[in-house]
């Protein structure tokens, strides 16, 4: 099946406007993408200091936890230490993590 000489033109002048349009397309993609950048790196100082907040109170929570099983004189209390102990970690390099990922 051949193709017109007018079907040729028509398709031509198609493909041509649908190129002109997916680049303009993405010059609006890229300007979105770097309006979203910044507004993000907004929320990563108050995120950041946030799970320090939680890191502390879970420290103090823990600590209290922690010293009744003490005194109380519960032998086993290196768990308890452990995990309390670990999550207050994990959330301060939670806050420094992201903070170093977005290179604020």
């Amino acid at each position: 099946m051949k193709m017109s000489s007018k079907f040729k033109k028509a398709f031509a002048v198609a493909t041509l406007v649908a190129v002109s349009a997916s680049q303009s397309m993405a010059q609006d993609g890229i300007t979105g993408i770097n309006a979203a950048n910044t507004s993000l790196r907004q929320y990563v100082d108050p995120v950041a200091t946030l799970c320090l907040a939680i890191g502390a109170v879970v420290g103090i929570i823990g600590g209290v936890r922690v010293y009744i099983k003490w005194n109380s004189g519960d032998q086993d209390i290196n768990k308890e230490i452990m995990g309390w102990g670990g999550s207050c970690l994990f959330l301060v390099l939670v806050g420094v993590i992201i903070k170093a990922f977005f290179g604020v």
